[in-house]
């Protein structure tokens, strides 16, 4: 059976920055049949569950990827390299799983796909991408979005 690689949040596991999960039909109908392999970048790179908010400052994850911008949390720690470990870590549990696509967490600065908060704390949005977002794209994984309900 083929597998999708799955924001663990998605599933229901209280993984999120705020310590819920965010279980999504809408992640259920888009499996389609495909065995998920749900996976939590933040957590896999052993940042705690709660943990500070955090948001990309200067660009989005491919600018991370490539180290014109970082990713703090809202008092200003750098978290960089914990999301780039995490979005690593992603990439090695979708390749051992066979996965072609991810279905990951919208908005976030680590699963986010499309649009990502925009470093200011404030919810607004901007067009770019989560680190782990951009690192499986990088690698030929395409990646949706979803949010939980």
């Amino acid at each position: 059976m083929e597998s999708v690689l799955v924001s663990a949040c998605l599933r229901g596991v209280p993984c999120r920055f705020d310590g819920r999960g965010r279980a999504s039909a809408e992640m259920t109908a888009a499996l389609g049949g495909r065995a998920p392999v749900a996976f939590c970048p933040e957590v896999a790179a052993g940042l705690p569950t709660p943990r500070r908010p955090a948001e990309i400052v200067g660009g989005d994850g491919h600018d991370v990827l490539d180290g014109r911008a970082r990713v703090v949390d809202d008092t200003g720690h750098d978290v960089t390299d914990a999301f780039v470990d995490g979005a690593r870590r992603a990439l090695e549990a979708a390749r051992e799983a066979g996965c072609t696509e991810a279905l990951l967490m919208a908005r976030s600065p680590s699963c986010g796909r499309g649009v990502v908060y925009d470093g200011t704390f404030a919810g607004e949005l901007r067009e770019g991408d989560g680190v782990t977002a951009a690192l499986l794209e990088r690698h030929g994984i395409a990646v949706r979005p979803a949010t939980g309900d």
